[in-house]
């Protein structure tokens, strides 16, 4: 390292961490924070005044190098880059974080909050000390990444992906939501994929309260009906809702496929690859046999990486199993999409599916071209 690096301890780095999540993303830019703004810098010049914009993706690059699982939703729970919650108190983030490792308040300030922010300090340590905050293309910027998305050839199979949170996309008349075998939904204030599906379509007053649940009751009524309740389903299954308030997005369905099986005993679930491709399977039979009964028929679908998440496979699995599926199934008639959370994925799953000759669209589209796509 030549002396005109900055060097970044991981002490200090953690005592920066730690006053942003006491304040907040919202105040950062009220903070002194030199080693995270020198670190989230895009180059070796002085560090422009979209700093704090810098440095909440510095952050986000960070968490999402803690491989998923408890302490990943911990971290972005307790700094508030959870969906919805960069603007709540601490006291409320702590609470959730705390939470995810079924620790009270307390027990969770006294010992693994200290765990949690030391990974993400020594995460961007690293990222410091290698000028790396991603390995995806300089193209896809992490501002504004539900504009983001590319179009991937490979072989007979176009597919769009998409790189936002599963709840911004539009114009997508199914989206596939992993579940576990009890077909349960999660609370909404959880940061998975079907948390934040059932949170995007409750149907809530003008002051903005939940007054009706659709998807968690239609979902009930097709346990009920198929004899679900109180027992599992089969790894694989997929069960069909509405798609509640998200239908004023051009979403019409919601596919809730059963690749998670909880280990009793333990808040632990093991995912099986032949399950995911078997509900990715299930869910574009499922399409094709409810298509003609909507108008216009049903055409587009959207995955995101299931059981890439707490189910514990990593993504390249993901991908891979979905692909056996997607690749088996191919249609003209059908549009497939993929959506990833986080930008850094892209390149990955890219990569996996080998498609060399990729179309990247990496600018902000015009107002004509955004009619017409699917991220809205």
């Amino acid at each position: 390292m030549s002396p005109s690096t900055p060097q970044f301890d991981i002490a200090l780095v953690l005592q920066e961490v730690k006053m942003v999540r006491a304040e907040g993303l919202v105040r950062i830019r009220g903070l002194h924070l030199p080693l995270l703004r020198r670190a989230a810098a895009p180059l070796s010049t002085a560090v422009t005044d979209t700093w704090p914009v810098e440095v909440e993706n510095l952050l986000r690059s960070a968490v999402s190098r803690l491989g998923g699982g408890d302490l990943q939703e911990a971290a972005e729970y307790t700094l508030g880059l959870a969906p919805g919650m960069r603007d709540r108190p601490a006291a409320d983030r702590r609470r959730l974080a705390a939470k995810v490792y079924s620790l009270s308040v307390e027990r969770f300030r006294k010992s693994q909050e200290e765990i949690v922010l030391s990974q993400v300090a020594e995460q961007i340590c690293w990222i410091a000390g290698t000028g790396r905050q991603g390995t995806g293309s300089p193209g896809l910027p992490l501002l504004a990444p539900h504009l983001q998305h590319r179009a991937l050839s490979v072989g007979s199979v176009v597919l769009t992906l998409h790189v936002h949170p599963v709840e911004l996309v539009r114009g997508v008349d199914v989206i596939v939501s992993p579940s576990n075998t009890h077909l349960g939904l999660p609370e909404m204030f959880k940061a998975s994929v079907s948390a934040a599906l059932r949170r995007a379509s409750t149907v809530r007053d003008a002051t903005g309260d939940v007054i009706a649940d659709p998807v968690h009751e239609e979902l009930l009524n097709w346990r009920k009906q198929n004899g679900a309740l109180g027992r599992p389903v089969l790894p694989g299954t997929v069960a069909p809702t509405g798609s509640g308030a998200l239908a004023a997005q051009g979403v019409r369905r919601i596919y809730h496929a059963a690749v998670t099986v909880p280990r009793p005993g333990t808040n632990d679930y093991q995912v099986a690859p032949q399950d995911v491709a078997d509900a990715a399977a299930r869910a574009l039979a499922l399409m094709s046999e409810e298509r003609e009964l909507f108008t216009p028929p049903l055409k587009s679908i959207c995955f995101p990486l299931l059981g890439a998440g707490r189910g514990g496979l990593s993504p390249q699995t993901s991908v891979s199993a979905l692909w056996a599926a997607l690749s088996a199934a191919a249609t003209a008639d059908r549009q497939v999409h993929l959506v990833l959370r986080r930008p850094l994925l892209v390149d990955l799953v890219v990569d996996v599916l080998g498609a060399c000759d990729t179309h990247l669209t990496a600018t902000p589209l015009s107002d004509g071209e955004r009619k017409g796509c699917m991220c809205g």
